[in-house]
């Protein structure tokens, strides 16, 4: 079976959960919404587009490796915003802050982040899928709209590094995903010249295709159990838990989402 692999990094990032009053609280891990909106910015749906939203939500399933949860982060937020009157809309963030001048008042929130997160990307396409994987693939290595990790303030770090194999199941496609290292030295670009020398490209290099030994440091790499996560059939994980996620999209325009049944495994040990 075929699946697409793309791996998400950033300095931030923030998955959203549940909100409940002021607390804006995330997950280790990008779930179903937040890859779905990755995808569809990629692609250039608008959130406005509901038929399209909803062809792309009915026709992938998603697994995903977390490589690292990284480490939290934690932000005291204040904004400052005119409350409703009547029929007045407020278009822009200038009508707020003048034409609303006399009933401003601050909103006081606490939002989660994770910062050096690293987690890997497994798409599996259903019968009804709207798109190719070539499509996507494009897409994400020229994405219409800008890319975020959850929030505007959590851009990408590194290349999403998309690859189109075939494997056995989820898990054989994520273990052998050579997604690529984040940290290039000089020491590593030039021991990637001699595994090319017969090439102009250095692409290819085994030593490119893996994690650098800068990457290994940051990501405390081998002393930590891998985790899956996984919806449907895996293949060639069996799960040890079952979860429940709120984050299946209902309407993006009216910011609706459901409840759906997620499967986690925890792996061994990477050496």
């Amino acid at each position: 079976m075929e699946y697409l692999l793309f791996r998400v990094y950033g300095p931030l990032a923030s998955w959203g959960e549940i909100a409940v009053g002021e607390s804006r609280h995330t997950a280790v891990y990008p779930g179903k919404s937040a890859l779905l909106g990755l995808l569809a910015a990629a692609l250039g749906i608008r959130r406005d587009e509901e038929e399209r939203q909803a062809a792309l939500f009915a026709g992938y399933r998603f697994a995903v490796k977390v490589v690292s949860s990284g480490h939290p982060l934690r932000d005291y937020h204040t904004t400052q915003a005119p409350d409703s009157v009547g029929k007045v809309v407020y278009r822009t963030r200038r009508d707020e802050l003048i034409l609303g001048k006399e009933r401003l008042g601050t909103i006081l929130s606490s939002r989660e982040y994770r910062c050096d997160a690293l987690s890997l990307v497994a798409v599996a396409a259903q019968a009804d899928a709207p798109h190719t994987f070539i499509e996507i693939r494009e897409a994400l290595l020229k994405p219409r709209f800008h890319l975020y990790l959850g929030r505007k303030s959590c851009p990408l770090a590194a290349p999403l590094n998309p690859l189109v194999r075939s494997a056995a199941g989820f898990g054989d496609a994520l273990d052998n995903y050579p997604y690529g290292a984040l940290f290039i030295s000089n020491s590593l670009i030039r021991t990637a010249r001699r595994e090319t020398s017969t090439s102009d490209t250095l692409i290819d290099a085994p030593s490119l295709m893996k994690m650098s030994r800068e990457d290994r440091y940051v990501f405390t790499y081998g002393n930590h159990p891998v985790r899956y996560y996984w919806e449907g059939e895996a293949g060639d994980l069996t799960s040890q838990q079952t979860l429940t996620r709120h984050d299946q999209p209902l309407s993006r325009a009216r910011w609706q989402f459901t409840q759906r049944t997620e499967f986690l495994r925890i792996g061994q040990e990477e050496s």
